[in-house]
């Protein structure tokens, strides 16, 4: 009896945890750490300054800044960034932009058009080929560009090869078709962009992802007990929650 009313005390019971589901999963002959969020339900936000307009840079310095009884959930690294570590092209935090977007080819990875925008809407979000939104921007509450893209409309972005020599930790972030579920994936092992383009297209059957970062790619998660450490960061993606792990 006693075992009955426990089980069904449970089932009444609001669902503890970290809010966002993190996961180990492979695909391909390589693992991934994968994040998925529920927008609809969970408080994902773009973080960068502190109120003394400084970068914050660490998940720590991220978690300090919050009001009291308020943890971070999950993060993890939120677009590229200049060694002063400003964003490279659109910032949106709070509706309030601080970086224009950038649509011209350029060196490095984020020049490796199409690149593309990250846009967090209310209850959903989309990821955006950066051309078209510059033809009809969305009403991002938080947006942040990067790239390139990794998938666009279904297909793989037209520079990468199976056969292609780069590899490196990489980590990116796709939504569902509803846009109400985002996936961010980070790399446990150095891939290339093909590989980790496909995990995309082809194991979470998102039409389109964008590349967040390479070799600085960290990750936070309560629900795996992790904590990257590494080089200092720019924007940075992560999920509020109280201290029961619950979102507000």
């Amino acid at each position: 009896m006693r075992g009955l009313i426990i089980a069904a005390l449970i089932g009444i019971l609001p669902a503890m945890g970290w809010a966002a589901d993190c996961r180990e999963v492979s695909f391909d002959g390589a693992g991934f750490t994968l994040c998925e969020v529920d927008l609809t339900q969970e408080d994902l936000r773009l973080f960068l300054r502190d109120e003394a307009g400084e970068v914050l840079g660490q998940f720590s310095r991220v978690e300090a800044s919050l009001p009291p009884g308020r943890r971070l959930g999950f993060a993890t690294n939120g677009g590229m960034f200049r060694e002063d570590r400003e964003p490279v092209g659109l910032y949106i935090q709070d509706g309030q932009q601080e970086h224009g977007i950038i649509t011209t080819a350029g060196p490095g990875n984020f020049g490796m058009l199409p690149n593309g925008v990250f846009c967090i809407l209310e209850g959903r979000a989309q990821v955006i080929e950066s051309t078209a939104y510059v033809r009809a921007p969305p009403n991002c509450r938080d947006a942040t560009q990067s790239g390139p893209m990794l998938v666009i409309d279904g297909a793989l972005h037209p520079r990468f090869r199976a056969s292609g020599t780069s590899r490196n930790i990489r980590n990116g972030v796709g939504v569902d078709a509803t846009g109400t579920r985002a996936y961010f994936a980070i790399s446990n092992e150095a891939v290339n962009f093909h590989l980790f383009a496909r995990f995309f297209r082809d194991y979470l059957a998102v039409d389109n992802a964008l590349y967040l970062d390479g070799r600085v790619s960290r990750l936070y998660s309560r629900d795996l007990g992790r904590r990257d450490y590494g080089l200092w960061l720019g924007p940075i993606l992560g999920t509020v929650v109280d201290e029961a792990g619950r979102s507000q």
